[in-house]
């Protein structure tokens, strides 16, 4: 399992934008993906986006898509989510997540500690 570690997040107005990095102890091979859930006040964890580590294939929830960007940096090590057009049900603990197939629990290997987003209104 590889440990993730995540910055970024924080505190923006409604319409801005924020951005979370994601960085595996240990590189990634082509068998494995890298991204994000979230998990809002009260409800469950929710994938939000992926992407493939060989490849850069990238993956997003229906309701971020077009407004979040997922992408990675092979040198660095590391994925970045850029979030615009924030919305205040955006608000969420973020999770950076690494496995196999991460676009489901059940291909998840590692999460990270998770880092708060918060928009306002």
């Amino acid at each position: 399992q590889a440990q993730l570690i995540e910055s970024g997040g924080g505190l923006v107005q409604t319409g801005g934008s924020l951005s979370l990095a994601c960085v595996p102890s240990k590189p990634q091979t082509g068998l494995y993906a890298v991204g994000w859930y979230r998990q809002a006040p009260g409800k469950g964890r929710a994938f939000v986006s992926a992407i493939t580590w060989n490849t850069g294939a990238a993956h997003y929830a229906e309701s971020v898509r077009g407004r979040f960007t997922i992408s990675k940096d092979n040198a660095k090590n590391t994925v970045y989510l850029q979030m615009d057009d924030l919305k205040q049900e955006d608000t969420a603990v973020y999770y950076c997540v690494a496995g196999p197939a991460v676009t489901v629990p059940s291909g998840i290997d590692s999460w990270g500690q998770g880092i708060q987003v918060t928009v306002s209104a």
